[in-house]
């Protein structure tokens, strides 16, 4: 499928990123994406920048980004930014690890929930149930 350099209907450049068409427009009034001329009588065009540019958009997002992160991100995309950059993922990182701790002690106390329920049966309250309760009373 070789296209030529701003000859996409929003269509195809939607479907050659892999988006829908409003994925395209939402990015537009985000600031990710400019939004193209519109010649008199005639409609808007996309070229395979544009496609790599939400295929950015979309990967970063894949990554935890936000959408402001990636705007912020796209802004430093000029090659002299690479410490910005690096400093923008460290605090992604950190924020992905954090939540991993978080998931961990969800897990392991799920886990002990569940073994009590195991241990318990046949009784007139479940174990899980009961905890669940005793913390809505705690807050």
């Amino acid at each position: 499928m070789e296209n030529t350099v701003e000859k996409l209907t929003i269509g195809i450049f939607a479907k050659a990123a892999g988006v829908n068409v409003e994925t395209i427009r939402f990015y537009q009034r985000k600031g990710l994406l400019p939004e193209p001329d519109k010649p008199f009588g005639s409609i808007r065009r996309y070229g395979n920048a544009d496609v790599a540019r939400v295929q950015f958009v979309k990967s970063a997002q894949r990554l935890g980004f936000s959408l402001d992160e990636v705007a912020e991100l796209l802004s430093l995309d000029d090659g002299a930014h690479c410490d910005e950059a690096r400093t923008l993922a460290e605090q992604k990182l950190g924020d992905v690890r954090e939540k991993l701790a978080d998931l961990k002690r969800i897990e392991s106390a799920l886990a002990r929930l569940i073994q009590d329920c195991c241990a318990s049966q046949r009784k007139v309250t479940c174990p899980l149930i009961a905890s669940l309760h005793k913390n809505k009373k705690q807050r």
